[in-house]
């Protein structure tokens, strides 16, 4: 909705200043330009990435016009699943833990928490700690290190499509310039032709790098710092899970391991202490506890 709302200013805001100023918007459409400009500009763009990161650039614009980032009810949703299976650690045999961990789509614990099995990424980064906690032989400062590490990981890949649409972004001046002497050579192509013909050739020619221009700071590059924000607002979830884990391997009780995951929330988005109580009291397992 933002994205849609801020394009909706800025190009109603430069059209009408232009007519303003006396402009006709006739003679900025020129969709021969617009079909150089935006070809050429998917055209690179397919050349220098590889298919993952191109269908994962559409999912990423999709994600950014969506405004995909955790809500409070995501938050409290990892929360309170995260209760949950440190109260099956410390209640149940790991045997009987280890049935959810290896196939969360039948878990009963999973099922109550559709938030998170709907993130693959996520449930996967849970299951594959919560393994490591069941075999018992790493020690809390290596699993750390390694969550680190593989966040890291994550995030590098997350803000690959930022790092595509930002490079896409640059290039559209330049292409909005190989367009306008398109045109100009059209025009002097016609130099035989009278003023009123050539004046309007060459003003056909210079939408061209109005064009490059306006798609680079105005549409292409705000969207792509739009997806990166929502990509790494995506990663607190990630951050969230280990704080939690490190706090419950290092001896904590859960729902003090769960405290310690509530703080890794950004503070304007963070819930209340007494939101997360409320929400874990809902649970059954923190009935029963």
């Amino acid at each position: 909705m933002n994205i849609a709302l801020g394009l909706f200013v800025t190009l109603g805001c430069m059209l009408a200043g232009y007519v303003w100023m006396g402009g006709h918007v006739a003679v900025i459409w020129q969709p021969a330009e617009y079909l150089i400009i935006c070809g050429a500009a998917i055209g690179t763009f397919i050349v220098a990435n590889p298919m993952k990161v191109i269908k994962d650039t559409g999912k990423g614009i999709v994600d950014a016009l969506k405004n995909s980032e955790p809500k409070e009810s995501d938050y409290l949703a990892v929360l309170g699943f995260l209760y949950a299976l440190m109260r099956e650690f410390k209640n149940k045999p790991k045997s009987e833990v280890e049935k959810h961990i290896d196939d969360p789509s039948k878990s009963s614990i999973f099922a109550k928490y559709p938030e998170v099995l709907a993130r693959p990424d996520l449930t996967q980064f849970i299951c594959d700690y919560a393994r490591l906690h069941i075999m018992g032989n790493a020690r809390p400062a290596e699993i750390e290190a390694l969550m680190d590490e593989e966040i890291q990981t994550i995030r590098h890949d997350g803000l690959k499509p930022y790092h595509a649409l930002h490079a896409v972004s640059e290039a559209f001046p330049a292409l909005g310039i190989v367009a306008a002497v398109l045109g100009v050579i059209k025009a002097m192509a016609a130099l035989d032709k009278p003023p009123e013909v050539l004046g309007e050739l060459i003003a056909s020619a210079m939408v061209g790098t109005f064009a490059g221009i306006f798609l680079s700071y105005a549409v292409v590059a705000p969207i792509a710092t739009k997806l990166k924000t929502v990509r790494e607002k995506q990663l607190h979830l990630y951050m969230l899970v280990k704080q939690t884990f490190l706090a419950f391997m290092n001896g904590a009780m859960a729902s003090v391991a769960v405290e310690h995951g509530r703080k890794m929330i950004s503070a304007h988005e963070r819930p209340t202490i007494n939101r997360v109580e409320e929400s874990l009291t809902g649970t059954p397992e923190a009935k029963a506890a």
